[in-house]
């Protein structure tokens, strides 16, 4: 089955001016030569020399892509049966070369982006108003978007002529979503359209980590509508029920680990797949239970999203602590984050740490010193606080993994 494109993209560009497509035409040239040159700089896939069939294919699709959109504005009338059958056949090509659906996306998004660039300067040079302005860049990437999909609908009539059709094209929709580049929505429905699978509105993402020597992951008691990519170096799985679809793994996940995303909207895939990923490598190997659920430990999560975050607000919230010795430091961190955290008073404080109320008031008074009138000030206090929990986490996780070699 093949997905009917609606092709929006076309409607917009006709309720531009007819005007502009006449002032941009000269320039049609220009944004193709910026769009080859971008694509062959930023996609290792096409940065080939431009000979032979890869070199006439690739610059006549540039060609054709900004030309079409140029003689598309202002014009309902222009017919785009040649356009649709030829990135059909660019479609076919791509899968008849061995190249993945992965670099057919990113040259377009890529080249988009470059031919935009270059025609930018000219548009607000003509003086349109700032309304025509947005609705050209918009028909950029929803017309991007549909030529993505033609060319997918191209690649798939190749790709079913090949065995294992199905698997493979449910894999290439996973990696689309994995991503989830800009304005890539089309292209995902005709995908899930040829794949046979229904596009959810929101799903989680699950990392999953093999032990040496487990047996292999038990994929067959998924249910049809989970889509995994167990043959990458970071196995993963996605699912719009993870309580529903993972419930029949409780007792066949002997040897793997499993973190299991929030449930996202599908643009948010990418970030929700690097969340459960962060999730496994916190986690230790003697943690309980094989399911780590991503919803149980935000809190822990963002804190911990990106180590050098973390780094640069306790060198910016904590400085007084530089001119200290480490033991010192680690006495009036877990003192200060105890008095952040309570707010009470020394024998609360001590209590909570087990020493002296004698102790805890002559570290307070050199946090005091150190800090002065910092500590009145609630966002430098929330900021100590975030910090210093960060520190604590971390130090939690350097020691659950252990000295290297363990």
């Amino acid at each position: 089955m093949v997905l009917v494109v609606e092709y929006r993209g076309f409607g917009m560009l006709a309720a531009l001016p007819r005007s502009l497509g006449e002032e941009l035409r000269p320039y049609t040239g220009h944004a193709a030569a910026a769009m080859v040159k971008q694509v062959q700089r930023s996609v290792t896939a096409y940065s080939q020399p431009l000979r032979g069939v890869f070199g006439r294919v690739l610059v006549v699709s540039c060609e054709r892509a900004v030309r079409h959109y140029v003689e598309c504005i202002g014009d309902p009338d222009v017919p785009h049966d040649q356009w649709i059958d030829f990135y059909r056949m660019r479609g076919r090509i791509e899968f008849t070369e061995g190249r993945s659906l992965e670099p057919l996306h990113d040259s377009v998004t890529v080249g988009a982006r470059a031919a935009w660039r270059a025609m930018r300067p000219i548009v607000r040079g003509l003086g349109v108003g700032s309304d025509v302005i947005a609705l050209a860049a918009e028909s950029v990437f929803v017309y991007v978007d549909e030529l993505c999909a033609t060319t997918i609908e191209g690649y798939q009539e190749a790709e079913a002529r090949a065995a294992g059709a199905i698997p493979l094209r449910r894999r290439r929709l996973l990696e689309l979503i994995a991503q989830a580049p800009e304005g890539s929505a089309c292209s995902i429905a005709s995908l899930a359209d040829g794949a046979g699978w229904r596009v959810p509105g929101a799903a989680a993402m699950v990392a999953l980590r093999r032990a040496p020597g487990a047996a292999d992951f038990p994929v067959h008691l998924l249910d049809t509508t989970v889509l995994a990519d167990l043959d990458t170096a970071e196995p993963y799985l996605l699912t719009a029920d993870p309580d529903t679809d993972l419930a029949p793994l409780k007792d066949a996940l002997d040897g793997w680990r499993v973190a299991v995303s929030p449930v996202v909207p599908l643009a948010d895939a990418p970030a929700a797949l690097r969340t459960a990923r962060r999730a496994l490598l916190l986690s230790s190997d003697d943690a309980p239970g094989p399911v780590i659920w991503c919803r149980d430990h935000l809190a822990t999560l963002w804190l911990l999203a990106e180590d050098f975050l973390g780094a640069e607000l306790a060198k910016q919230s904590l400085d007084p602590f530089t001119s200290l010795s480490g033991k010192q430091q680690e006495r009036l961190s877990e003192t200060l984050l105890a008095w952040l955290e309570t707010r009470g008073g020394a024998p609360e404080i001590a209590q909570r740490l087990g020493v002296h109320p004698q102790t805890v008031r002559n570290r307070l008074r050199q946090l005091e010193e150190l800090f002065g009138d910092r500590l009145k000030d609630a966002d430098d206090r929330l900021n100590m606080q975030l910090a210093l929990r960060a520190q604590r986490l971390m130090r939690a996780h350097r020691r659950d993994e252990g000295p290297p070699g363990n």
